[in-house]
């Protein structure tokens, strides 16, 4: 399950029109807008290709100057990197379970991306 949240822009004279439309939708759900336009709204899909056609359709409506994923969460991603981390196992260093480890106990060596 993938869950994104998207800003629209719309022309202000149409926003309370848009906000209506996207209440009593099925493809979204509304979470705010304010008087310059800006409205904020969740998709959901099964996969990315979902969510871009949810995405896709909202961009196509009457009155919308632009719509854009801003954050999104993968749950198949999710659960990729917790199965890297179980991978690693006791590889892990000490002190990040320590209690009372602070920032300053981190070292950095470099691009960690693709250590594992």
């Amino acid at each position: 399950m993938n869950i994104s949240s998207i800003v629209v822009q719309t022309n202000p004279n149409f926003t309370e029109e848009v906000v209506e439309i996207f209440k009593s939708s099925d493809f979204c759900d509304y979470h705010y807008h304010d008087e310059k336009g800006r409205i904020i709204i969740t998709i959901e899909g099964e996969g990315v290709e979902e969510e871009i056609q949810k995405l896709t359709r909202i961009q196509f409506m009457d009155h919308i100057i632009s719509a854009d994923m801003s954050f999104a969460y993968s749950e198949d991603e999710l659960n990729a990197q917790r199965n890297k981390l179980e991978a690693v196992g006791d590889d892990l260093p000490e002190w990040l379970n320590d209690e009372n480890a602070t920032k300053r106990d981190i070292k950095y060596n470099g691009d960690l991306k693709d250590r594992f």
